[in-house]
Formats: structure tokens, C-alpha cells, sequence
């Protein structure tokens, strides 16, 4: 359940508490681990970033005393760092110009060695972010791909597509700048401290002393970036949610006159998302002149402190310099430490947004036993033969369908819990090869009897048997190739009618496509068309009519050659000829397979070999046409009421 459909939990509740960034975070450990080498050559080449990075400062001090004809340079220096730049300071010699050449020509080298180092760290770690960014957005597709329709029923499309596109992008910048930012902060926070104690212990204690309110600073202005951050993002996702209704829906606004309501109602939802982003921006805007406050705080003890020890003699004015231009190389790091914290906040808020669909899982998975079958079956396969595989077993279901006492509610309740039943105590046998109608009012529960067999939804086990076998015992690869499915909501892809026909079918032969479209009775219509098969259909489908789409994909479930073909009111856009017309090239394909054919025509079930009538999710009449007329009752009712409807229209 996303963030808008969570329930709120009661006031005498204890608050649940909130997760931290790094708990978040986590889970992209797995992600940079499979680049570990990348991140390892990107960390060293940091790390001689950050050492060559420190030279220029030592060079500067060196030049001052070379300058001021100090005997010794950087005088204060001693222990390991002075034997770490032995090799530097062997030809220093006091005012000497050629001393005073050389450590230019130095500073300037080093100078060119950092920026090519510079270099080479952000296109390795800004590259990797990339990498991992890719595996992310496979994965999180993958993800909602493999989900089930309840998680659907619960989470709206644009805050799902906000997720895998604003959030993943939040996320990718902790991955690169956040890490790169990072650890430059650290490492040259740490050479910089190291010697600035080593230039003068005493001096560097009073310049580190606001530091402890920079790191309250951080954590106070952190949190509140966080709570803002996924505040945010949450805004985006309605926004977006609203965007894409309207869009999808553009000619129902229009037809009903409603832009401006759907504008009025985009403001509102533009309006709370900007009202969030001026929050962040103003605790951002106080969290910046906060650290510049510090920052500066640092630079006026050093003058004050520092300048004292050079006026009395205890520092040279190189040492002096030297130590102010590390204290301006720690100006970064800790400008960055705000820049850093607000990267990953909102990268955490955003992670946790993607984890919601990283850590969903379906309900409806292969159980253990079908597992072992599609093991025992294409263990030695690879993957690329994965469909034929499926496909070769697909073939092996005869499609005997059996219902025992089924009773079945929508698990899409509060905390996914059933609702009110759908389906009450249904009792049906269909042998293999027969073809069986259903009809009812609507809401009867017909739609829902057909996307179980399919497993779109999960039946209780025991209650859908196909071949004698439970339904959740087939690999739902075997299962799925098995079914040709035409439901009531047709839906095509932004590509060519031939793409949209071979959907499904790998490697579709072109003779096959057109056979396809011209039983569904729409190969005609196709190729009168200025580009024929090739045609582009155009987002949803949207260049056809109702009728064109629906023979589109019935066409479509005709090509898959399956087991079980289930058209859902498949022929509800097309006239009664048409219809005649597409039935009678279709009983020559549902001869060879188990049809399920649900319709509020009677002329599209009257041939059946059996026809079930449902209500208010029961079975209340079963037989055929003839033995359903004698009956008497709601069938020969609606029989009557169409052949009235028939003959007026004639008139």
C-alpha cells in the first residue's frame, strides 16, 4: 500500500518509528557490490587525488618562507610528515630564485596531476551510479511486472511511474556524486587535519571547535530534509497520478466538458507540491548561512589565534599560510557535508519509495511442486529457450477444467484482506474440447469465473482443477502459454498491428499473422489501411475502433494456437453480422481446444455445448440453448427480449 493508502493508525497508538536514511540505503549494498573492483579503482584513484591534492598547500607555505628567508621550511613540521616530504624540501634554500622556480614548477604539476586524477574519479564513480541505475530500473520493472493485479488495485499508476523514474533518479545520485562527494570529504578532511596538527597541534584544537556544531547542524537540518523529501515525493506521485489520468482519459474530459475541474484539480495538486518544495528550500536556505556561520567562525580564529603566534614569533608566516590554506581546503568539505546530507536524504526518502516495490512480493507464485516440475523439465535449458520450453509443456494441458465448490472474494480489503464473495459454491466440469458459454447480468461474476483459470487471481486450492490436477500445481509459465485471453478491457500496444497480433508469440511467422487476422475477420480492414500490417496503432489503441481492437486481440489469443481460449465478451464492439461472420470462422479453432465464451448475446452462445447462466455469483440455470428455453427462466427470459430487440431494429 503506498503512502496515500496506508491506513492511519488510532490516536492511543504508539507512533511506529521512523526509518532511518541508512536503513534504507541498505539495499543498494548488493548493487555496488558487483561493481566492487569499479568502486575499488575509483576509491584509489581518489585517494591519490586527495594525497597530490594536499601538496599545494605545503607548496605554498615552502614558497612564503622561501620568500620571508626563513632557514627552515615550514619549521613546525616534524616527525613522519617531514620525512614523507624530505624529497620536497632537499632544495629549498632561503630567498633563492631557483628554489622559488622549482616549487612553482612543482605547484603547477601537481596542480595538473590532481585535475587528471580529479578526472578520472568522477568518471569512474559517476559511471558506476549509471550501471547500477540501469540494473535498478530493470530490476524494479521486473518487479512490477511480475506482481499481481491486487497490487494494482492498490497503488495508482503515476505514483508507481513517479517511483521508477524521479525516485530512481534520486537514488542514482547517492550512488554517484553522494559517494564521490563523499569521500572526497573524507579524504580531504583527514589530510588536511593530519597536517594541520602536525603544522601546529594547539592551533588546530581552536579552529576544530565549531565543528560539533556542524555536526548538530547537519543532523537537526538532515531529518527535517528527509520528513520534506519523501513529503515531496509523495506530492509527485499524486501530480503525476493526476497528469496521467488526464491524459489517458483526455476525451472523457472533454466530452463532459470537465478541462476546467481537471485543471482546477491539477492546480491544487501542483499547489501542495510546490508548498513542500518551498519548505525544503527554506530549511535549505537556513541550513546553508548556518554552516557558512561556522565555517566563517573557523577563519576568524585562525586570524586571531594564528596571527598572535606569528606576531610573537612562534609560527613562520609560511607555516602560517600553509595552515590557512588547509583550513580553505576544509571550506569544502564542509559546504559539501550540506550538500552530501541533502543527496542523501532525499535519496533515502526516494529508496524507500522504491523499496515499497523492490519488496513487494505476488501472492500468486509457483508452489513448490510445480517449481520442482519446471526444473525437472528445463533444468538444462537457458534461458533464451525459456518460452519454447514453455510452450513444448503448455501443449501437454488437454484443457479439462473442473470447479469444486468455489467460493471466492477479492483479496483487495483492508490489509489485504477478503472482501464480500464474488463467486458462491460453483460446481462446473467442462471436458477438454468443449466449448462453454456463460451469461448473466452484469456483476454476476463471470469475468472473475474466467481470470482464475489463468490464476490472475488465486482460487483457493482445491476448488479450479484443470486436467484433474489443482491449478497451483502448473508452473505458471505452463500454465499461462496454455491460454489464449481476450479480456473485456482490450488493451493494445504503441506499435505496429502486426507487433500487437504476434504479442505473446515468439519468432511469429508472417503467414500465421495473417491467418490470425483473418479468422478474428479484421484481415481485410488491416490491409486496406496505407501501410497494412505495418501500421502504427497508436497509444492504447486509440487509431481504432472498439470492434477493430477487439478482433485485434482476439487475433492475437488466435496466434498463441492455446490449449484454452477465454473470450470475454470478446465481440461487444462488432455488429451482429460481423459477429455471425468471425463465429463462424472460429468454430473451426475451437473445435481443437477448450473455449470459454462468456457474452450478453444470445446469438453468440446459442451453439455451446453448454451454457451456464450466472447471478449474483451463482450457477442458476446450466444446458444447452434448447434444454435453457424449455426451462423457462432467466435465459429463455433474455432470449426473447433480443429476438424482440432484432425485430424492431429490422422494422
Amino acid at each position: 500500500m503506498n503512502a496515500v493508502a496506508q491506513p492511519v493508525s488510532s490516536a492511543s497508538a504508539k507512533p511506529a518509528r521512523m526509518p532511518s536514511g541508512w536503513h534504507e540505503l541498505k539495499a543498494l549494498i548488493p548493487y555496488v557490490l558487483r561493481y566492487k573492483r569499479v568502486v575499488l579503482l575509483g576509491f584509489f584513484t581518489l585517494a591519490v587525488m586527495g594525497i597530490v591534492g594536499a601538496l599545494p598547500q605545503l607548496l605554498i607555505g615552502a614558497i612564503m618562507d622561501c620568500l620571508r628567508g626563513s632557514a627552515v621550511p615550514l619549521s613546525t613540521l616534524s616527525g613522519t610528515a617531514r620525512r614523507m616530504l624530505h624529497p620536497l624540501f632537499a632544495f629549498y634554500s632561503p630567498r633563492s630564485g631557483h628554489a622559488l622556480g622549482l616549487y612553482c614548477a612543482i605547484l603547477v604539476g601537481a596542480m595538473i596531476v590532481k585535475g587528471f586524477f580529479s578526472y578520472w574519479t568522477r568518471w569512474i564513480l559517476i559511471g558506476m551510479s549509471r550501471d547500477i541505475e540501469f540494473d535498478l530500473r530493470n530490476d524494479v520493472l521486473a518487479r512490477l511486472i511480475d506482481l499481481d493485479p491486487e497490487f494494482y488495485a492498490r497503488n495508482r499508476t503515476g505514483d508507481l511511474m513517479s517511483r521508477a523514474t524521479n525516485d530512481l533518479n534520486a537514488v542514482r545520485m547517492v550512488l554517484g556524486p553522494g559517494i564521490m562527494y563523499t569521500a572526497v570529504t573524507f579524504a580531504t578532511m583527514v589530510l588536511a587535519i593530519f597536517f594541520m596538527v602536525k603544522l601546529s597541534p594547539e592551533l588546530t584544537l581552536w579552529v576544530l571547535i565549531p565543528v560539533p556544531f556542524v555536526a548538530l547542524a547537519v543532523r537537526y537540518f538532515g531529518q527535517i530534509i528527509h520528513r520534506l523529501s519523501e513529503r515531496i515525493q509523495a506530492a509527485l506521485g499524486v501530480l503525476s497520478t493526476r497528469a496521467q489520468e488526464n491524459l489517458t482519459g483526455i476525451r472523457v474530459v472533454r466530452a463532459y466538458a470537465q478541462e476546467q475541474s481537471e485543471i482546477e484539480g491539477f492546480d491544487d495538486a501542483n499547489r501542495e507540491y510546490v508548498g513542500q518544495n518551498i519548505k525544503l528550500i527554506s530549511s535549505w536556505s537556513l541550513f546553508f548561512p548556518a554552516l557558512s556561520v561556522l565555517i566563517g567562525s573557523t577563519v576568524v580564529i585562525l586570524l586571531a589565534m594564528g596571527g598572535r603566534r606569528v606576531i610573537g614569533g612562534q609560527l613562520t608566516l609560511g607555516t602560517f599560510s600553509a595552515f590557512y590554506t588547509f583550513l580553505i581546503q576544509l571550506t569544502f568539505p564542509m559546504i559539501a557535508i550540506g550538500y552530501v546530507t541533502n543527496i542523501f536524504q532525499r535519496g533515502a526518502a526516494s529508496m524507500g519509495r522504491l523499496n515499497y516495490i523492490l519488496n513487494a512480493r505476488p501472492k500468486i507464485q509457483d508452489s513448490s511442486a510445480s517449481t520442482a516440475v519446471a526444473a525437472g523439465s528445463n533444468g538444462q535449458r537457458s534461458a533464451n529457450n525459456g518460452n519454447q520450453a514453455a510452450a513444448a509443456a503448455a501443449n501437454s494441458i488437454r484443457g479439462e477444467i473442473e470447479f469444486r465448490h468455489l467460493t471466492f472474494a477479492y483479496p483487495t480489503g483492508s490489509h489485504g484482506t477478503g472482501g464480500a464473495a464474488v463467486l458462491h459454491d460453483v460446481n462446473l466440469h467442462v471436458p477438454a474440447g468443449a466449448t462453454l458459454a456463460i451469461v448473466g447480468p452484469t456483476g454476476s461474476g463471470k469475468s472473475t469465473l474466467a481470470s482464475l483459470i489463468g490464476r490472475l487471481w488465486e482460487a483457493p486450492r482445491g476448488t479450479l482443477l484443470i486436467d484433474g490436477k489443482s491449478v497451483d500445481e502448473y508452473p505458471l509459465a505452463q500454465l499461462r502459454q496454455a491460454i489464449g485471453y481476450v479480456p473485456q478491457d482490450t488493451f493494445l500496444f504503441s506499435d505496429t498491428i502486426r507487433g500487437n497480433i504476434a504479442f505473446g508469440v515468439s519468432e511469429a511467422a508472417e503467414e500465421h499473422v495473417y491467418e490470425a487476422a483473418e479468422i478474428a475477420g479484421i484481415s481485410g480492414e488491416i490491409q486496406s489501411f496505407p501501410h497494412g500490417f505495418d501500421t502504427m496503432v497508436g497509444e492504447r489503441g486509440i487509431t481504432l475502433s472498439g470492434g477493430q481492437k477487439q478482433r485485434t486481440s482476439i487475433a492475437r489469443a488466435i496466434l498463441r494456437q492455446p490449449r484454452i481460449l477465454i473470450l470475454d465478451d470478446a465481440l461487444s464492439s462488432v455488429d451482429t453480422e460481423t459477429e455471425e461472420r468471425i463465429l463462424r470462422q472460429l468454430r473451426g479453432v475451437m473445435r481443437l481446444r477448450t473455449t470459454i465464451l462468456i457474452s450478453h448475446r444470445i446469438s453468440t452462445v446459442r451453439t455451446a455445448d453448454q451454457i451456464m447462466v450466472m447471478r449474483e455469483g451463482r450457477i442458476i440455470e446450466r444446458g444447452t440453448h434448447e434444454e435453457l428455453l424449455a426451462l423457462g427462466g432467466y435465459y429463455a427470459d433474455l432470449y426473447q427480449k433480443q429476438l424482440l430487440e432484432e425485430e424492431l431494429e429490422r422494422e
